[in-house]
């Protein structure tokens, strides 16, 4: 199973990926995982990620595109993957494509969670409370949306092109928004 998990901001993939990687035996790739790692360790790309991330904006695709190709060559990815926030511009779609290629597999599906802006918005304000996440303030969060609206949205159109979107309603509890998630997948899987 290679899944791509995608949603603004705020819509809950990182506590879906962890639920389905588990469900499917494939390890959740998280990106921001991956920045704030390079980010704590002080690397090169972490400093570099930084920046961008500080401003609420998208870290360089050369950049990402590295981090993600190397850790898809990790061993544990041989059998499937989830990635949660990547790709997020149709030129990382090409890369994925390029990646995907060269080790002669192909996406299984595209999850798409979708929620209200506003509810996004209180909940990363939430989330940065709890959190004590620098990068949340309300300004930051507003740019990410507006960045992820014209950046990112359109590779939904991309992969529902190629038969492999599911939307799924992402708010809700947890567990209810994890059954749509599976549906989905099921569906998609039996079409």
């Amino acid at each position: 199973m290679r899944l791509l998990l995608m949603g603004p901001p705020g819509a809950g993939k990182g506590t879906q990926a962890a639920a389905i990687a588990e469900r499917f035996g494939v390890p959740a790739i998280s990106t921001g995982d991956i920045f704030r790692a390079n980010v704590a360790r002080q690397s090169e790309l972490g400093r570099t990620a930084q920046r961008y991330m500080d401003a609420g904006e998208y870290v360089p695709d050369e950049v990402t595109n590295a981090m993600v190709a190397q850790r898809l060559s990790d061993t544990d990815c041989a059998g499937g993957f989830l990635l949660d926030g990547y790709p997020r511009t149709l030129q990382q779609v090409d890369e994925l494509d390029a990646i995907l290629e060269r080790d002669g597999v192909a996406l299984s599906a595209v999850v798409l969670l979708e929620a209200d802006p506003e509810e996004l918005v209180r909940r990363l304000l939430r989330r940065a409370l709890d959190q004590g996440r620098a990068d949340d303030t309300d300004e930051v969060i507003r740019r990410r949306l507006e960045v992820y609206a014209s950046e990112t949205a359109p590779l939904a159109a991309q992969y529902a092109e190629r038969g492999l979107l599911a939307t799924v309603d992402g708010l809700g509890p947890v567990t209810e928004v994890a059954e749509r998630i599976l549906a989905a997948l099921v569906a998609k899987s039996s079409a």
